[in-house]
C-alpha cells in the first residue's frame, strides 16, 4: 500500500517521486460523548473527516470513537500490534487530554473524578503508547487534538496508582513530551529518531473545540494542508498547519510540533489538490503560512496589534507584509506606519465591496474570489482574479447601449471593479497601478455619483502621493496636487465646508512632502499656510479629530524648518504646536494616539535642547518619552516601544 516516502537528508532538494513507496497504518480516535465530564461536540466530526483523509492518502486506517477505558486501551494495543511490519504508524486523537505528574493522559469517555485515583488503570498514558510504537515502526506520527481545558474540578489530584501521593492536574493543557523540542525551536532532537508529535496548542495552553457541528481549528487545518505532502516535506506542512490555526483563531491558539526525523518525509499518494479559484488561493496561502512561520516575533506581534485595533483580517495584513519581501522597514515606526496605512486601505476596500453591483455573473464570481483571496492573504492571486474581471469589463464596455439608468448602474459597477483592483494593487505597494485604476474609476463614476467620484479622485490623489514618496518622484507628487485641485473645483467657492478643509489639508500634506525633499522652504511654508486655513474650518465645525491631526502636521513642518535654520524660533514653535495637539488627545479613549503625541513633543524638545544646549528642555524630553512608554508597552505595541526606548536612550546620552 503506497503511503509515504522517506528521502535521505542531502543538500539537494528531495523529489518525492524518485523514492520507494512505503506502507503505513493509522488509528483515528474521536471522543465526544463523555459520560461524567463535559462532552465535546466536534471530536466525532474530526475523527470521521481525518479517517477519510488518511484513507485517501493511502493509509490502512481505522477509527475508534467514544471509547471507555478498557476499549481505548484494547484499541491502542491492537494498533501497536498492527503497526509491526509497517513503515509508518499514524495516531490521531481528538478528545479530552490532561497533564499531571509530568505525563500526558488521554481521557476515556467513562472517566470521572474517581478515575484520577488509579490513573494507570483508568486513563491512558501517552508516553507508554509512544514507546511501544517507536519499538515497532521506523516512523511514528502522533497528533493530539487534546489540549482542551481540564475537564475535572479545579484542584483535582491525579494518582498513578492507589499508593501514589498524587500530583495536581494541569489547568492549561498538555505538556512537552520528555526530550522533545518545538519544530520552530532550532535543531531537531537527536533522541526518538523517526518520531513526530504534534499538539493542537502550545504546551500548557488550552485549544479551542471549534463551532458545534464542524471541526476543531486543528483538525480543519490538517484537513486543508496534510494532502500538500505530495509536494512539501512534512516539517513544512506542519508549519502550514500551525500558522493556519494561528490565523483562523485570531492568534488565540498556535499548535506545537516536534519532529526528530533524520530523513525528509513525503506522502506518496497526495490528496487531489483543490482546483479552480480555491486551488489558486490555497497555493498562495501555503506560501504565506511558511513566510509567517519564519517571521520575527516582534513583526508578528505588530501585525496582530494593528489588525486588532484596525478591525481588519490578520491574514490580509500578513499578506501585505509578505509583499514587501526583503523591503520590510527596519525602523519600527516606519513599519507601524506602513501597516496602519495598509490596514486603512483594507478596511475601506472591505466597506466598499457593496458598491459592486454588476449584473454579469462572471464579474461577480471573479470579484467574490478576489475578496476571498484578500481575506486569506493571497493578494497576488486576488490581483489575477481582478485582472480577469477588468478584462471582462473592457470586453463588454462597448455593448453598453441601454437606457440611462441601466448605463448608470453599469458604469458604477465597472468603476467598482477598477477600484477593487486599485485597492489590491495598493496592498502590494504598486501605487502607480492603483492610481491609474482609481483614475479610471473616477472617469466612469464622475457623471453618475457625486460621493463616489469624490472618493475615487481622493484615492487616486492618495495613491499618487504614495507612489511619489516611494519613488522620490516630484512629478507624481504634483499630479497628486492636481487631483486634489480637481476635487476642490467640484466644491462651490462659497462653501468652504468640512470636505473643502479635508481636501485642502490633504493637498498641504503633498506640499509638505515636496518641501521635505528639496532644500528651499517655499513648499513647507505653503503647506503651513494651507494647514492653518483648514484648521480654522475644523475649529468652526468643532471637528477636534481633524483639528488635532492638522496641528500635528503643522508641528512636523515647523520641526523640519527648525532643523534647517540656525534660529531656534521654529523649533520653539514646533514644541508648542505638538503640545497643542497633545492637549486634545484623550488618553482614556485613544491611548496609543496620546502616546504618539507625547513622543512628538519629546522629539521636538530633544531637538531644541540639543540645538540650544538647554538641559531643561532635555529633561522635559526625557519626561515626555517616559510618559509615552506608559502606553507604548512591549506587550501592546512592541515596535513603538522599541522606537521610543531608542529615542529615550538618545536623550539620556545627550
Amino acid at each position: 500500500m503506497t503511503v509515504l516516502l522517506l528521502a535521505l537528508l542531502a543538500p539537494a532538494v528531495a523529489q518525492a517521486g524518485d523514492k520507494p513507496a512505503l506502507n503505513g497504518v493509522a488509528l483515528v480516535i474521536g471522543q465526544s460523548k463523555y459520560q461524567h465530564v463535559a462532552p465535546l461536540p466536534n471530536p466525532a466530526n474530526d475523527a470521521r473527516d481525518m479517517l477519510g483523509l488518511l484513507s485517501d492518502l493511502g493509509f490502512d486506517a481505522r477509527s475508534a470513537s467514544d471509547r471507555d477505558s478498557k476499549k481505548l486501551k484494547r484499541d491502542l494495543e491492537r494498533f501497536v500490534e498492527d503497526a509491526e511490519g509497517a513503515d509508518v504508524a499514524f495516531l490521531y486523537y481528538s478528545g479530552h487530554g490532561i497533564e499531571a505528574a509530568g505525563e500526558n493522559w488521554l481521557v476515556p469517555v467513562d472517566a470521572d473524578v474517581s478515575s484520577l485515583d488509579d490513573a494507570e488503570e483508568t486513563l491512558v498514558a501517552l508516553s507508554s503508547v509512544m514507546d511501544e510504537l517507536k519499538a515497532k515502526v521506523p516512523v511514528a506520527i502522533v497528533l493530539l487534538d487534546a489540549c482542551r481545558t481540564n475537564p475535572f474540578p479545579a484542584g483535582a489530584v491525579l494518582r498513578k496508582h492507589k499508593d501514589d501521593q498524587g500530583s495536581p492536574v494541569g489547568d492549561g493543557g498538555l505538556t512537552v513530551v520528555r526530550g522533545a523540542a518545538s519544530l520552530a525551536g532550532g535543531k531537531p532532537a537527536t533522541e526518538n529518531l523517526g518520531t513526530v508529535i504534534g499538539f493542537a496548542a502550545e504546551p500548557g495552553r488550552p485549544a479551542l473545540d471549534g463551532t458545534a457541528g464542524g471541526n476543531s481549528p486543528y483538525a480543519a487545518a490538517l484537513m486543508r494542508h496534510l494532502g500538500a505532502m505530495g509536494g512539501e516535506e512534512f516539517g513544512a506542512v506542519m508549519r502550514m498547519v500551525t500558522e493556519e490555526v494561528y490565523l483562523d483563531t485570531k492568534a488565540q491558539q498556535r499548535p506545537w510540533t516536534n519532529e526528530s526525523l533524520r530523513r525528509f518525509l513525503y506522502f506518496g499518494v497526495p490528496e487531489e489538490e483543490p482546483q479552480g479559484d480555491d486551488g489558486l488561493i490555497t497555493r498562495e496561502r501555503r506560501k504565506l503560512l511558511l513566510t509567517i512561520s519564519d517571521m520575527p516575533a516582534a513583526s508578528r506581534a505588530e501585525v496582530q496589534n494593528v489588525a486588532a485595533r484596525s478591525d481588519v483580517p490578520m491574514d490580509s495584513l500578513f499578506g501585505v507584509l509578505r509583499a514587501l519581501g526583503t523591503d520590510i522597514p527596519a525602523d519600527p515606526a516606519d513599519l507601524d506606519k506602513v501597516l496602519d496605512a495598509q490596514a486603512a486601505r483594507l478596511k475601506q476596500m472591505i466597506a466598499e465591496r457593496e458598491a459592486l453591483r454588476s449584473d454579469d455573473p462572471e464579474i461577480r464570481r471573479l470579484s467574490d474570489a478576489a475578496d476571498t483571496a484578500i481575506r486569506q492573504g493571497a493578494i497576488g492571486t486576488a490581483r489575477q482574479f481582478l485582472d480577469k474581471a477588468v478584462k471582462r469589463v473592457e470586453q463588454t464596455a462597448s455593448a453598453v447601449d441601454q437606457a440611462e439608468e441601466t448605463v448608470k448602474e453599469k458604469r458604477l459597477a465597472d468603476a467598482a471593479v477598477y477600484a477593487q483592483r486599485a485597492a489590491a494593487s495598493a496592498l502590494v505597494f504598486d501605487y502607480a497601478a492603483a492610481a491609474a485604476d482609481y483614475g479610471k474609476a473616477w472617469e466612469l463614476a464622475e457623471k453618475w455619483d457625486e460621493k463616489l467620484r469624490w472618493n475615487y479622485k481622493n484615492q487616486e490623489a492618495e495613491a499618487l502621493l504614495a507612489a511619489g514618496q516611494a519613488a522620490g518622484d516630484a512629478a507624481l507628487l504634483r499630479k497628486s496636487i492636481d487631483a486634489y485641485q480637481t476635487i476642490l473645483n467640484l466644491i462651490p467657492r462659497d462653501q468652504e465646508n468640512r470636505d473643502w478643509a479635508i481636501t485642502r489639508n490633504n493637498m498641504a500634506v503633498v506640499y509638505q512632502a515636496i518641501g521635505e525633499s528639496e532644500a528651499k522652504n517655499d513648499n513647507l511654508e505653503k503647506a503651513i499656510e494651507i494647514f492653518r486655513a483648514s484648521q480654522a474650518v475644523f475649529e468652526r465645525e468643532k471637528d477636534d479629530a481633524n483639528w488635532t491631526a492638522t496641528e500635528t502636521n503643522i508641528g512636523n513642518a515647523l520641526l523640519t524648518l527648525g532643523q534647517r535654520e540656525s534660529d531656534p524660533k521654529r523649533l520653539e514653535a514646533a514644541v508648542e504646536s505638538f503640545k497643542l495637539s497633545l492637549a486634545k488627545r484623550d488618553r482614556a479613549t485613544a491611548p496609543l494616539e496620546w502616546a504618539g503625541a507625547e513622543n512628538n513633543v519629546a522629539i521636538a524638545l530633544y531637538t531644541l535642547g540639543n540645538r540650544t544646549g538647554d538641559t531643561g528642555r532635555m529633561e522635559e524630553a526625557e519626561k515626555a518619552y517616559r510618559m509615552a512608554l506608559e502606553e507604548y508597552t512591549r506587550e501592546k505595541s512592541p515596535l513603538n516601544w522599541a522606537m521610543v526606548q531608542n529615542n529615550l536612550g538618545n536623550a539620556l546620552s545627550g
